[in-house]
């Protein structure tokens, strides 16, 4: 009840206080490139419900088409204006609007796509126990994912065998020491990250 609160309470804030950055970057990516200015993505959240994530668009129109990964942060599919979106995650702002929704929390396990949900094991889908979050340690650790994958001779092996565990890994351990404290200490930390 109280991380609902606190969700409600400061997404509506920043929602009110950054609308006139959303305005910019609503117009320059509209200037950059044809297309919304606004993305989409199906996407998993709690008991496995699938939600739609809204984000600022970085790519060409129906970029996704040719794969859910991006490679590196140069990937072609990526336009200018999205390059610098991506570079401080401001492509990740309208998330506040899920938050506000319900969809999502500021603070828990970042929510992935049907396709490699469906390789979880069972163990790992503990993580679809709570509501998924705009950031979580993983999202720290992996701050730099794009180019990590960029370095991999397969990106996506190394994506599901790899990545997706280690990050499941963190989230369940968050998930066992969950609380304010701990979702103010992860919202510091990643502002911490961002400017870094």
């Amino acid at each position: 009840m109280l991380k609902r609160l606190f969700d409600i309470t400061f997404s509506l804030i920043a929602l009110i206080v950054l609308f006139p950055l959303f305005l910019l970057i609503a117009i320059a990516i509209k200037i950059n490139s044809r297309g919304g200015a606004f993305y989409k993505q199906a996407r998993v959240g709690k008991d496995g419900d699938e939600f739609k994530l809204f984000k600022f668009r970085t790519m060409y129109t129906d970029s996704d088409r040719a794969g859910l990964l991006t490679i590196g942060s140069k990937d072609y599919r990526i336009t200018g204006v999205g390059y610098w979106l991506r570079k401080y995650k401001l492509d990740e702002l309208p998330q506040l609007l899920n938050v506000l929704k319900g969809d999502m929390s500021f603070v828990g396990p970042r929510p992935e796509v049907r396709k490699y949900v469906n390789l979880y094991t069972p163990a790992q889908l503990r993580v679809l126990s709570v509501k998924p979050g705009v950031t979580d340690w993983a999202s720290i650790k992996y701050f730099n994912e794009n180019d990590i994958l960029a370095s991999s001779e397969d990106p996506e092996a190394m994506y599901i065998n790899v990545i997706v565990p280690s990050k499941i890994s963190k989230n369940l351990e968050y998930i066992d020491n969950q609380g304010i404290l701990m979702d103010v200490k992860i919202i510091l930390s990643t502002i911490k990250r961002i400017f870094q």
